[in-house]
């Protein structure tokens, strides 16, 4: 038999024992003439002590919480030895793992945000305290429990599905005096559990009411003396008696008065926006034909630059709101025309593909560096306020773009390098482009009524 040369000295001395004991017995067999039979006992004896001491082993490794190692010289010794290293360093790591299990546990309990941890199919694993109170949660009654079951908003029960917008989700709870509670999904490549972040915005979103009502009342009481103060500036430049002197001021005061009817009237749309009123009765819409009228609006215009181009890749219809489509691609033109030298260009895009509707505004402008890209769509955010201020700006177009894009369902993105141009995309979503027959289909339907 070959022995593998990285056995151990104790392997090498039970195979020594076993070789001597082999040899006696050969020898006792040859002198009684008895070779198999004295052979036969001398390793029916070496099997029985193997068995015993495996025994020995068994009955320790059940009750090892309560006896101590049995001991056994030779290898059974040394298996010993290994299982209860083993052993220990697994007691190790299981006091870690638990020391670290109870401190998550405390921390989790101390954090200000609220903490759900979900399975691959939304259903409740784990939760903090603070989940538990904002959401009523129980632990015997609600874990194993859909978390969409509990928390019945369209909203969030969307946002599970879809996972969008990335930044999570507000939702309004009329229980403990109504309380607004914002859900951020988290996800991991490698696991299919998932930690839904709970976090009680309700200060926030209290302070960001009455701000939109400070804005909406002070702009539309500021309208009123802002219309007089226009009218008697109009009587003033048009007051042939007036001092000469005074001609240029009186038409200073007069464009600076139109730039704040602008800005007021772009604050009082951009509130009736964000708080849902006036919300247009939504119809079918040829983007054909309205970039095609913007085109026009553009190029009748003083300063604009050398071409304004429509592409229209798709002859199906948006369904919407008109007013506010118009709205949004006018504010977006309007930036681009701004920012595009006489030499540039600008075009107009709309296209179809299994994702929604697309509508672009492409320039070939100044540009916009990419630090200033995700804060475009604020209040009145300029990348260059001293130009801005100079072209006639409000800073509020596309802040105005970017609700009425939230009211469409549909998202905007910015493409832009400094000196080439930008590019701003409105992405809709597939469920509102409708067909060019099927609404020319309709539209005889209803002249057949009539």
């Amino acid at each position: 038999m070959k022995l593998p040369s990285s056995m151990s000295s104790v392997g090498w001395q039970a195979a020594g024992r076993l070789s001597i004991a082999v040899g006696l017995a050969l020898l006792v067999g040859l002198i009684l003439r008895r070779v198999a039979l004295v052979l036969a006992i001398v390793l029916g004896i070496y099997l029985v002590i193997q068995i015993w001491n495996l025994l020995r082993i068994e009955r320790w490794l059940t009750h090892r919480r309560i006896e101590s190692p049995p001991d056994i010289n030779g290898p059974w010794g040394e298996v010993i030895a290994i299982i209860d290293r083993i052993y220990r360093r697994k007691n190790y790591h299981r006091a870690q793992v638990t020391g670290l299990l109870r401190e998550f546990r405390r921390l989790t309990t101390a954090m200000p945000e609220g903490a759900i941890l979900l399975g691959p199919e939304h259903e409740i694993l784990w939760f903090n305290g603070r989940a538990a109170g904002w959401l009523h949660l129980h632990r015997k009654r609600d874990v194993g429990i859909r978390i969409e079951n509990l928390v019945r908003h369209p909203a969030f029960v969307e946002y599970l599905k879809h996972g969008r917008p990335v930044e999570g989700v507000i939702v309004y709870e009329p229980a403990d005096g109504g309380r607004y509670l914002s859900f951020t999904l988290v996800r991991t490549g490698g696991s299919e559990r998932q930690l839904l972040v709970v976090r009680d915005v309700s200060r926030e979103m209290r302070v960001e009411s009455i701000r939109k009502d400070f804005v909406a009342n002070a702009s539309h009481e500021l309208r009123s003396p802002l219309t007089v103060i226009s009218g008697y500036l109009d009587a003033l430049a048009d007051d042939a008696s007036l001092d000469p002197a005074w001609g240029a001021p009186v038409l200073e005061m007069r464009r600076q008065t139109e730039r704040m009817s602008s800005i007021i009237n772009d604050l009082l749309e951009l509130s009736k926006l964000e708080s849902g009123e006036r919300r247009h009765i939504e119809r079918p819409i040829d983007i054909a034909g309205l970039l095609s009228l913007l085109r026009r609006e553009a190029m009748s215009l003083e300063r604009r630059p050398r071409n304004v181009n429509t592409q229209i890749d798709s002859e199906e219809w948006l369904l919407g709101a008109e007013t506010e489509i118009h709205s949004i691609v006018s504010n977006l033109l309007t930036n681009a025309v701004k920012y595009t030298p006489s030499e540039g260009e600008v075009t107009l895009r709309w296209w179809t593909d299994d994702e929604g509707g697309h509508i672009s505004v492409r320039d070939t402008g100044v540009g916009i560096a990419a630090e200033h890209i995700p804060r475009l769509t604020e209040r009145f955010y300029r990348v260059d306020s001293g130009r801005s201020r100079e072209m006639g700006g409000s800073g509020l177009g596309l802040a105005i773009v970017k609700h009425a894009l939230q009211r469409h369902e549909a998202t905007l993105t910015i493409e832009s390098t400094p000196g080439k141009g930008s590019t701003f995309t409105c992405h809709f979503p597939q469920h509102r482009v409708v067909s060019r027959e099927g609404v020319e289909a309709g539209v005889a339907r209803l002249h057949a009524v009539d």
